[in-house]
């Protein structure tokens, strides 16, 4: 026996990095200090415009967003969104990106779909100003299913540290900002796919989508962070709120401190086709999608109510709308 029969192709693995070193070498920025395929990356520790410096670090998947893309054989936008869902989670935070490592793992290498992947996130680190300092590939077959894969990113960014966004800045009156999203972004797939899959396919055109059922599905998860870059910068938020697994509600009380709730007004916004599809594929009720999608909103910002109206124009061509209030617990 050997390896190769065991399951597991160290030669391919040797060419899938080489044939992704001209992606990786493209989302190189100044911090970055050694290339590719070293035991760790490096990175400059300096930053010289901050007073001090925090770092901060999140890591996440894309959840069953992977099994639409192995339908439809659709793979470098999964890439593209695992980069994006990290950077909007550390920047509701008040940082900035500076590198990603990524973790690829399948039961069979497939090189033009890992190719495909690592392009997309290659992509998105140029496109957020963060390098691609390096990853993993693991072909486990007595774990994965040939054809199956998963993925997921580490990100670390800087804040300093008096422009942290903790939740300490948000007070009652506060008006909640909302920019739309692209689609369901990373969450909320396994009911999707449970909803719509027994009566539509991928590749089925929906006259209300303007798409297929599997482009709409796979649209890329939003980055905001060169929309909401200059509002930092002009220290207009108090407050920022990712809007994954978890909804409106769940991810946006993280930020509230004791005796602060949301007043949502539902109604405000128009809820985009994808949804609707789902949740009457679906026979979902209004508080279960309320708690597991997005429903077109991809980020809220907090915002003094003296500075809505300017964040409204600053915003206005990505068609922001007000989503509700911060108030006090009754």
């Amino acid at each position: 026996m050997d390896y190769k029969t065991a399951g597991v192709n160290i030669e391919a693995g040797e060419a899938l990095v080489d044939s992704i070193k001209p992606f990786v070498k493209a989302t190189r920025t100044p911090g970055v200090l050694n290339e590719i395929g070293l035991f760790g990356g490096f990175f400059d520790a300096r930053f010289p415009g901050l007073e001090h410096p925090v770092l901060v670090a999140s890591a996440d998947g894309v959840g069953t967003k992977l099994k639409v893309a192995v339908m439809a054989g659709v793979h470098d936008t999964v890439g593209q969104c695992l980069v994006n869902h990290c950077v909007n989670d550390i920047l509701a935070c008040g940082a900035r990106p500076q590198f990603f490592l990524d973790y690829f793992a399948t039961g069979k290498l497939e090189s033009g779909v890992a190719r495909d992947v690592i392009k997309g996130m290659a992509q998105a680190c140029t496109e957020n100003g963060c390098a691609l300092l390096g990853g993993e590939t693991a072909e486990m077959p007595s774990i994965y299913a040939d054809g199956d894969y998963d993925v997921a990113g580490t990100i670390v960014g800087v804040v300093d540290k008096s422009k942290i966004l903790n939740g300490s800045r948000v007070k009652d009156g506060d008006v909640l900002i909302g920019l739309p999203s692209s689609g369901l972004h990373t969450n909320g797939y396994s009911l999707a796919r449970a909803a719509l899959f027994p009566s539509y396919s991928v590749d089925q055109h929906i006259d209300e989508l303007g798409t297929t059922v599997g482009k709409a599905l796979l649209a890329v998860h939003r980055s905001y962070l060169n929309v909401i870059s200059p509002l930092l910068d002009a220290d207009l938020v108090n407050g920022l709120s990712h809007i994954t697994g978890g909804g409106i509600v769940g991810n946006t009380s993280r930020i509230l401190r004791d005796g602060l709730e949301l007043d949502i007004a539902w109604g405000s916004w128009t809820i985009p086709p994808i949804f609707r599809l789902i949740q009457e594929a679906g026979s979902i009720s209004d508080e279960e999608m309320r708690h597991v999608f997005n429903l077109g909103v991809g980020m809220i910002l907090v915002v003094d109510p003296a500075n809505a109206d300017n964040v409204l124009a600053l915003l206005d061509s990505e068609r922001p709308f007000v989503v509700g209030r911060v108030a006090s617990h009754q």
